[in-house]
């Protein structure tokens, strides 16, 4: 598996869960019928988001991208469709490519975990599924303060 068949999934991933949740958006509080749509759309949105920005931290490492790069990419998450821009000028520029020679013990983990994608795969989208439920469990972000 290369960083680009990683990364690219993620990417329109998140632009299609945003999809749902301004869809969702739209249903209750411009047609006022529902708020299923959001919390659907917005459970969905938010589990693909941490998923998102782990493959994105695990490819910015991996690729070795500078700082502007990886936060660039990171900060696509937070506008609607924006991780589609942000991968393809990645890709355009040959930083989602491989290639690099592992160096030191967290490249050489990186590079098993590409080579050997199903066992990182699942401790992701278990670690992710914990991170998830814990965020459930503190209820909406305008309450966790309150």
């Amino acid at each position: 598996m290369s960083p680009r068949t990683l990364f690219r999934p993620g990417a329109l991933a998140e632009a299609a869960t945003w999809t749902l949740l301004l869809a969702g958006l739209l249903l209750k509080y411009v047609v006022q019928s529902t708020d299923l749509g959001v919390r659907i759309g917005g459970a969905l949105h938010g589990f693909v988001f941490l998923c998102y920005v782990a493959v994105t931290c695990f490819t910015w490492v991996n690729q070795q991208w500078p700082a502007r790069a990886g936060l660039s990419a990171l900060a696509s998450a937070v506008v609607p469709y924006a991780s589609i821009a942000v991968e393809r000028s990645l890709d355009r520029r040959g930083m989602l490519g491989g290639g690099q020679e592992p160096h030191g013990a967290l490249e050489k983990a990186q590079a098993w975990a590409l080579a050997h994608p199903v066992p990182p795969a699942v401790i992701l989208f278990a670690a992710v599924a914990a991170v998830f439920g814990f965020l459930l469990f503190l209820g909406p972000p305008g309450t966790w303060f309150a």
